[in-house]
């Protein structure tokens, strides 16, 4: 399997504070990555940094062989990336929103609205396509922001608390949707529900304080602790590093 994914020796430093400490590791594609952590392990950093919003201050990002600091246009446009609290623009209709994010990544006239549309039935907002975004529940402008994520296709995607808002249904639906991608696209997950990793996840990665503790399949990491429970291992995990 080829990575899609390269992140090698990725630092950054705010002032005196070590966000992210030498952090390596691949994605192949047809992998779901799970990237787990206490609040503040960095994971939110680290994920910023490989998809260009925040400049490392040691290391280098690949996204399907682009360098993210040196080539961050091309790296982009193979990039999908849902951000924690991702931005909209409240007053815009559901749709137009998303035709205008179409339109930023060079797509216009009928490819434009296929993929405007494709992108709408994949995230179930049909029922909502046409309200302003400022009158969605935290669930669907979520999906809205995992919509935007996905209009061009990309090799990669990277998802900051996809299902974060969503109630049952719709989580499954999402999990659902990640699961019928996995296997064309190389795929980073950072969640806090440890259910969803049993879910989705080909492989799980443990940051703490910055530091990976642990990377190994989900089924690997439940032999770590006597109960075969993620939560237990979690926990010591965390609590060892700490």
């Amino acid at each position: 399997m080829s990575a899609l994914i390269e992140i090698s020796g990725l630092s950054k430093r705010f002032g005196g504070f070590q966000a992210v400490d030498n952090v390596s590791f691949d994605v192949a594609r047809g992998e779901v990555l799970g990237f787990l952590g206490p609040n503040g392990a960095g994971k939110s950093t680290t994920m910023r940094m490989l998809a260009g919003f925040i400049t490392p201050t040691a290391g280098r990002a690949r996204i399907c062989g682009f360098d993210v600091a040196t080539q961050g246009v091309a790296a982009r446009r193979r990039l999908g990336y849902l951000p924690e609290g991702a931005p909209t623009y409240p007053d815009m209709l559901v749709r137009d929103f998303l035709a205008f994010t179409g339109r930023i990544r060079g797509y216009s006239g009928g490819e434009l609205w296929d993929r405007v549309e494709h992108a709408i039935g994949l995230t179930t907002l049909q029922s909502v396509r046409l309200q302003p975004i400022e009158t969605l529940s935290k669930g669907f402008k979520r999906r809205v922001g995992l919509a935007q994520s996905l209009l061009h296709d990309p090799d990669v995607l990277v998802l900051d608390e996809p299902t974060d808002g969503l109630d049952p249904n719709q989580k499954h639906e999402v999990r659902a949707l990640i699961a019928q991608m996995a296997p064309r696209k190389a795929i980073i997950i950072s969640t806090h529900i440890l259910e969803e990793v049993d879910a989705v996840c080909t492989r799980a990665i443990v940051i703490t304080g910055g530091r990976v503790v642990a990377d190994a399949t989900p089924a690997e990491l439940e032999k770590l602790h006597p109960s075969h429970r993620l939560d237990d291992v979690f926990r010591q995990l965390t609590t060892k590093a700490a």
